[in-house]
């Protein structure tokens, strides 16, 4: 006799439990689907675009050369289009004429940032660069703005100092005896120190390890901010939860890196007195003990910190990567090198050290420097922006909250504006006398309200470690070497490392403008 065995009823108790979670677990994942794909279509009057992946849109074709591939995608779209960022609708602005019309003439609409999680998280939409459009924004802006005013390019010292910021630079380029080196090093102490002079009245020696570690994770954070992880966490934040993936070492590094600002701010505000800042931090602490009543203020202690580190990265990184790929293309054309050593030599004449009051009288090199911006695209999409009202352009409909972003690599490849734009020629910021001419479809440091604050600053900086270092110094790469031109991604576009020769040119070169006798203390004796 066979005995069947039929279920108990608390084990059809536990089947029934079990798949009516799974219905569950379907019917939501369902849900998450359907909400998914709305978010993903086009309202009414926007711009048209590429048709995205379901759930992640066009993400991965954002993780090879984006200013390139949104180019190609206007050749299609036109100079206005959309992208669908895994739900994050976005309209890409391409070409000198679009740019400037939303920018410039509706600069206001097109000046606020974009409400991102990774933004939220990193900033919580405070300090300066991310900051939201508003009071907020105009405070830490003003106070940026006078701070470089008060202790730096406002000031006829400052020029002084970074001449001697250059010497320093170029003598500690001096000890590699016109041997290979990786000049990545050097030049972000150098250029970083002008920064840090105005934020903390004080410079950072090329050997202080801790500095150098804080400079090296912000420009690793510099190329995580756009990899493929960061824009499925701005797309699905509730990937922070996963315990692996780039986004996850974004977040450790900026958590280190605050903890460091925050010890460096402490350490030099030592010694404040209210109202006699000396420096950028004193400033703002001011600012912060005088509005500590006013419930709308955005001064606080952790938009400081915000603030500072912006201040450091937004200074270091463009100018510095601006000088190294000036000075690989020097090598690579020794004949553009040489050109622009005839005409420092010419106008400074033995030796004597470059001057801004110089620039005036240096056309060539300023076509140089001008090439290499518009050429390289330090910063091709700019940083995000986001209309702060609903914009009309082009005939279509962009609504309040829309993020945008400004190719500019467009802009400087615009073939209506630039003959043989992919050809690195500086002659085209010269006139058939030589003289040098500005051209418009130049903007290297974005237009509108949110243009780069340091823009003075930076020309400074380039025109004088330049020409201080191509009056000493004789660019070559190692025998048998030549570096790729292939830039590394990231919200910059960074020369990949490469190695390269200074040797010690023949005539006599820079010399600070000190006595012979510090001169010969400092080693600045040629």
């Amino acid at each position: 006799m066979v005995s069947i065995r039929t279920p108990s009823l608390v084990q059809m108790s536990s089947r029934g439990a079990l798949l009516a979670a799974c219905c569950l677990s379907a019917l939501l994942l369902a849900l998450l689907l359907v909400r998914q794909l709305v978010k993903q279509r086009r309202p009414a009057g926007f711009p048209p675009g590429p048709s995205p992946i379901p759930v992640i849109g066009s993400i991965l074709s954002l993780v090879t050369e984006p200013h390139v591939f949104l180019k190609k995608q206007s050749e299609v779209h036109g100079q206005i289009f959309s992208l669908d960022l895994g739900g994050i609708l976005t309209v890409v602005l391409n070409g000198y004429d679009c740019v400037r019309e939303c920018l410039y003439h509706q600069g206001e609409v097109f000046s606020d940032r974009p409400s991102l999680p990774l933004f939220e998280k990193m900033t919580k939409m405070g300090g300066l660069l991310n900051c939201k459009y508003g009071k907020g924004w105009i405070e830490h802006r003003k106070l940026a703005c006078n701070a470089f005013r008060y202790f730096g390019s406002g000031q006829r010292q400052f020029e002084r100092k970074i001449s001697e910021e250059c010497m320093f630079f170029v003598d500690a380029i001096d000890e590699h005896k016109g041997k290979p080196f990786n000049p990545k090093h050097l030049v972000t102490n150098g250029v970083s120190n002008i920064s840090n002079l105005i934020i903390f009245g004080h410079r950072f020696t090329y050997d202080d390890r801790n500095f150098q570690h804080m400079i090296e994770i912000f420009s690793e954070n510099v190329e995580l901010a756009v990899s493929s992880w960061a824009f499925l966490y701005n797309a699905f934040p509730w990937i922070e939860y996963v315990p692996f993936g780039k986004h996850q070492k974004l977040f450790r590094n900026a958590a280190e890196v605050y903890d460091f600002l925050s010890q460096v701010i402490q350490g030099f505000s030592q010694g404040r007195v209210p109202h006699r800042p000396r420096h950028y931090v004193d400033a703002y602490l001011d600012e912060l003990e005088q509005n500590s009543g006013d419930p709308s203020s955005s001064y606080s202690y952790e938009n400081l910190i915000y603030s500072v580190g912006e201040l450091i990265i937004a200074g270091t990184e463009t100018t510095t990567n601006t000088l190294r790929w000036a000075m690989l293309y020097m090598a690579l054309y020794p004949n553009i090198q040489e050109r622009v050593q005839r005409e420092i030599d010419s106008v400074l004449p033995n030796g004597r050290a470059p001057t801004l009051e110089d620039k005036q009288r240096m056309p060539y090199v300023e076509a140089v420097l001008h090439e290499v911006l518009r050429f390289c695209n330090i910063v091709p999409l700019g940083i995000f922006r986001a209309t702060s009202q609903d914009a009309h352009v082009n005939g279509y409909k962009i609504p309040k909250g829309t993020m945008v972003i400004t190719n500019l690599y467009s802009v400087h490849f615009d073939e209506k504006y630039w003959i043989d734009p992919g050809v690195f020629s500086p002659q085209r910021f010269l006139d058939s006398s030589g003289n040098f001419v500005r051209r418009e479809a130049f903007l290297p440091f974005s237009m509108g309200r949110r243009q780069c604050l340091g823009e003075q600053l930076a020309r400074m900086e380039m025109f004088l470690f330049f020409t201080t270092l191509l009056q000493r110094f004789h660019l070559q790469f190692p025998p048998g070497s030549v570096p790729t031109v292939a830039p590394k991604l990231g919200m910059t576009l960074q020369p990949k490392p490469y190695s390269i020769c200074a040797v010690r040119r023949q005539r006599k070169a820079a010399a600070s403008r000190d006595t012979p006798r510090d001169k010969m203390a400092r080693g600045h004796l040629l």
